[in-house]
């Protein structure tokens, strides 16, 4: 099955963080004129639906930034993200009585936020793929005539998710886990309207359903995963099984460290710069700092690359990976992942991009969330919590030489999902009629 640009669905976004944004990118193949609409900030909104989107945006920036604040810092962001928090699943009960949050958002709606954005896309009647909840809801209150899917971004989510009365609504859901699943039918999202899809991973590192793309870059990841081949020779029925031999890398050892859309753990970020600086400069390890399309995040990074004399190893064993837009990023993001051996983030949708067999070392994380994401990359066998990045120098090498992580990443090849963007735009086919 190939990937198209025909025109067959709205794809809708915000840009609130990147993890809704970098969803939709990866369904961008789908999109009408392959052009991603964000909802909070599209041509021609009217003045109040923008006022509103702003005030939503600064609440979500100051969850994360209260965090980082000293002293009373976390006790605020523990209240504020209280109110975002996900349930626990166990005793199931049901959790269809709607929080005051999404009562919010409804009583927004019928003050006529979001019309505006509907009413544009009710003249083309395309099915709607949003990554975000609030566009569903706004197309399903005003009438939206097509229809309707939302993408889950997380492994669990809060009741904010499901409408108001998801009984009688007609939004589906692609689910990227049997976890959402079961979470969206305690909220009272009637079954036929959830699908398990499992997460829409970026095309250009799978190539095909045959796995082509992915195939090839993980045969050279397990091999810079495994250089003393103790993986190899113990699971090696399994892997001839799965991947052409022999594994050969045509690169080194690569580390890359994400740091989020705010910017959150840029200074973790520092911290591991520091401790593999000697072995950068001897070209033992090639780092990667992703600063994203945030120049702030760059500059910082370049200023303490100079202040330890590494300036001279940009280009060859390290990287500041930044672009002057976010979908240049993300396109930029994606090609780096090619070559990149261990992907060290906070659990953010990113978490998902194990099953490219990509090991994930798990940053502390930030918000409710993400704490649930941490869960199922331990549960999984995805990925591992960071130990002192004040000695990665010394514990990262001596997991690669185990043959830990290249087992890690073997792991999310085989368990994870790789074909939700494949899935998705089957679903789609359907409802265009291609």
């Amino acid at each position: 099955m190939e990937t198209f640009s025909k025109q067959k669905a709205w794809v809708v976004t915000v840009d609130m963080g990147y993890g809704h944004q970098r969803t939709a990118n990866n369904l961008q193949h789908l999109a009408y004129e392959e052009k991603v609409i964000c909802a909070n900030n599209y041509e021609g909104m009217s003045a109040r639906d923008r006022r509103i989107w702003e005030a939503q945006q600064k609440f979500y920036e100051s969850v994360s930034a209260f965090k980082r604040a000293p002293l009373i810092g976390g006790l605020i962001f523990s209240i504020l993200d209280a109110a975002q928090k996900v349930q626990p699943f166990y005793p199931k009960r049901d959790l269809s009585k709607p929080t005051l949050a999404l009562r919010q958002i409804y009583f927004l709606l019928k003050t006529g936020w979001g019309r505006d954005l509907i009413g544009r896309l009710k003249k083309n009647p395309l099915p709607i793929i949003s990554t975000f909840f609030t566009p569903a809801f706004m197309a399903e209150f005003f009438g939206y005539p097509g229809e309707i899917f939302c993408v889950v971004c997380d492994t669990d989510i809060t009741r904010a998710w499901a409408p108001l009365d998801p009984e009688k609504s007609k939004i589906k859901y692609f689910a990227p886990t049997e976890r959402v699943v079961e979470r969206l039918k305690l909220y009272g999202v009637r079954p036929g309207n959830i699908l398990l899809t499992g997460f829409p991973l970026p095309v250009d590192n799978i190539g095909n359903e045959n796995l082509d793309v992915l195939k090839q870059d993980l045969r050279e990841r397990i091999s810079n995963l495994d250089p003393q081949k103790k993986f190899f020779y113990k699971y090696y029925p399994l892997i001839k099984s799965r991947l052409d031999l022999p594994l050969r890398s045509s690169h080194v050892l690569t580390l890359t460290f994400a740091v989020g859309g705010a910017g959150a753990q840029k200074k973790l970020a520092v911290q591991v710069l520091k401790s593999l600086a000697k072995d950068i400069k001897l070209g033992k390890i090639r780092m990667v700092l992703v600063a994203g399309a945030r120049k702030a995040v760059k500059d910082y990074f370049l200023k303490q690359i100079e202040s330890l004399r590494l300036s001279n190893r940009l280009g060859k064993t390290l990287e500041v990976l930044f672009s002057s837009s976010v979908k240049d990023y993300f396109k930029d993001f994606n090609s780096c992942l090619r070559q990149t051996d261990i992907l060290w983030t906070k659990p953010s949708e990113l978490s998902f991009y194990a099953a490219l067999g990509l090991p994930i070392i798990i940053a502390p994380t930030i918000g409710s969330h993400e704490e649930f994401n941490k869960r199922w990359l331990l549960k999984s066998g995805f990925g591992i919590i960071q130990k002192d990045p004040r000695f990665v120098h010394e514990w990262l090498f001596d997991l690669v030489a185990q043959g830990y992580l290249a087992e890690t990443a073997f792991e999310g090849f085989l368990e994870g999902e790789k074909l939700g963007a494949f899935n998705i735009q089957k679903i789609i086919e359907k409802c265009s009629g291609y």
